[in-house]
């Protein structure tokens, strides 16, 4: 996040200095359109929602399209997606107003949830996997949930390109239908940042359909979950979410951890004595044959 600007005393003046009676030279010095532009890329958004509200002049300037795109951009450390459908002041809202998908759907399952941070989908392709390994092979089946049952990853198509946020959920378990299950289950969950503010997912008609399920029936020693742009799968940056030991913890520490890259995301939760896992994939596409727009892998103790 930007750092707030110090200035040794508030603004008191509300009115612009290019609109004032007073000659620019009573002005030193002279606050220009640009310069305060400038100065909003070292602002965080609550600081740039202050700086709108003390007069009419600094809000038309902080609500400039080009000021919000930088914020939005700068605090989530991703490209530019060159086009976006919707403000850039609403994409930065819907992102960090603490907002998640269980709150517009499911509220009574969920427990608790983090924000894991944004990557990009350079690609249309995915590759999802509950087994932190770098692939051998890459499986293009249309059969997703034949793939998924026998080997728990597989590459899934129409992905909705540009920035994507991660968040990790902890929900109740009677999401699933597992009758032995009394406990919870994490899930890794990614949206296109322009999800929340798309019409089908606020009328309810886009809704999430299980593509494929998974079987670990012994002993997990963690929960992980992997979602990568395939185009970048073989980048520098990707190949860290593989090495397992420089980021999941100490076998004896029960905390989810998480990794972000520029392309992928993962996540892993290290396991007390168990019988095996029980994974779901699930998708939500934008109409029937739209692009995908949102994807969660569900992880339960069997």
């Amino acid at each position: 996040m930007g750092k707030r600007l110090r200035r040794g005393r508030s603004i008191c003046c509300c009115v612009s200095p290019r609109s004032s009676s007073h000659s620019s030279s009573s002005f030193l010095p002279c606050y220009e359109e640009d310069l305060w532009i400038e100065i909003a890329k070292y602002l965080d958004g609550k600081s740039l929602v202050m700086l709108a509200a003390t007069c009419h002049w600094f809000k038309r300037i902080m609500m400039e399209e080009c000021v919000w795109k930088y914020a939005c951009l700068r605090d989530l450390q991703v490209p530019d997606p060159r086009k976006v459908a919707f403000e850039w002041i609403k994409l930065y809202a819907t992102t960090f107003d603490g907002s998640h998908s269980f709150m517009f759907r499911q509220q009574e399952k969920h427990i608790d949830w983090m924000r894991i941070g944004a990557f990009f989908f350079d690609s249309s392709e995915a590759f999802l996997t509950e087994k932190l390994i770098y692939p051998s092979r890459l499986v293009r089946n249309e059969n997703l949930e034949k793939v998924l049952q026998s080997l728990g990853s597989c590459v899934l198509r129409n992905i909705k390109n540009g920035i994507w946020i991660a968040d990790l959920q902890l929900v109740r378990c009677p999401v699933c239908d597992q009758n032995t299950c009394d406990g919870t289950m994490q899930i890794v969950d990614v949206r296109h940042i322009e999800l929340f503010l798309s019409e089908g997912y606020q009328d309810g008609s886009w809704d999430y359909e299980q593509i494929g399920h998974h079987d670990i029936k012994k002993h997990a020693d963690g929960a992980s979950g992997g979602i990568f742009d395939i185009k970048h799968l073989k980048d520098a940056t990707t190949s860290e979410l593989f090495n397992l030991k420089s980021w999941v913890g100490q076998p004896k520490d029960w905390q989810p951890k998480a990794m972000i890259t520029l392309h992928a995301v993962a996540v892993n939760t290290n396991l007390q004595d168990n019988e095996g896992l029980h994974i779901k994939y699930h998708v939500m596409r934008a109409g029937a044959d739209g692009e995908v727009v949102s994807i969660r892998i569900s992880q339960q103790l069997i």
